[in-house]
């Protein structure tokens, strides 16, 4: 299984934790790819996700360099386990890359000629999106079996941004779904719909959000497997027009979902794997 990963950056945590994750499973890379550090598309993203202080606190811990006694830091705590690498952490794709020997490319959008040509040559089975750009046809279809991604939501219930915290309002046992992309908004065809066991140990919003990341890195492999071995297949998703697609959330929103985590009110546990 020939696989490729996509990020927003080589300094993404998520990106640099499911490249050990799937090196670690039997399946080492053969190449990464991923945006500029100074795309603003990716600024942007993650203004809207973490506010300016989560930034500068990232940029902090990430692209300021440090002293030589100095421990980088780990923006999220749940992926140290699969970031930790001798005496400190990888803080980079090119540290990971360099560890398992696989190939790391930079590009300004995923979607140009020059990147597509990039992963024409690496010849993938399957691509990982582990962030980036909104993915165009051409790239789609590029490997063999598609393009699979982590939904921070259960599908096709909780479509688009914020979905964790949009789940909590709804009313929606809180989850991921690791599915095929395709040109639509988290409409692809569905592998694996996972709830989180532990939404009841969150202490906050963000809390939920890094642990409901490691939790999905931590799945992707055994479906990556299943697929390998045609235990595992996909399931096209239907009835859109009766499901939600939801957007970047208010601040007062976001307060609403708080309180909801807090007062615990969440639903039972479930799993479920198309095979």
């Amino acid at each position: 299984m020939r696989i490729v990963i996509l990020s927003a950056s080589i300094y993404s945590e998520t990106a640099c934790a499911m490249a050990v994750r799937m090196a670690e499973s039997g399946f080492v890379p053969v190449g990464a790819l991923a945006l500029s550090i100074t795309d603003r598309g990716t600024l942007l993203r993650k203004l809207g996700q973490w506010g300016g202080r989560g930034v500068l606190r990232y940029a902090r811990t990430k692209l300021i360099p440090h002293c030589r006694d100095a421990q980088p830091g780990v923006n999220n705590p749940y992926l140290e386990p699969l970031l930790k690498h001798r005496n400190g952490v990888f803080r980079s794709l090119r540290q990971v890359a360099a560890c398992y020997a696989f190939a790391v490319e930079t590009c300004r959008d995923q979607n140009s000629p020059d990147a597509i040509a990039r992963l024409k040559e690496w010849s993938p089975d399957l691509v990982i999106f582990a962030g980036g750009n909104i993915l165009r046809k051409p790239l789609l279809q590029v490997p063999r079996l598609g393009v699979l991604n982590v939904h921070l939501g259960l599908l096709p219930e909780v479509r688009g941004m914020s979905s964790p915290e949009w789940s909590l309002l709804k009313h929606i046992p809180v989850g991921i779904t690791i599915h095929y992309m395709d040109e639509g908004i988290d409409t692809g065809p569905i592998l694996q719909t996972s709830e989180f066991p532990k939404v009841a140990e969150c202490g906050s919003l963000s809390d939920l959000r890094h642990r409901l990341i490691a939790y999905g890195v931590a799945k992707v492999a055994d479906v990556v497997a299943g697929v390998d071995q045609g235990m595992v297949s996909a399931t096209p998703q239907s009835n859109f027009a009766q499901d939600g697609q939801f957007f970047v959330m208010h601040e007062w929103l976001q307060a609403r979902a708080s309180e909801y985590l807090t007062k615990r009110r969440l639903p039972a546990v479930a799993e479920t794997v198309n095979g």
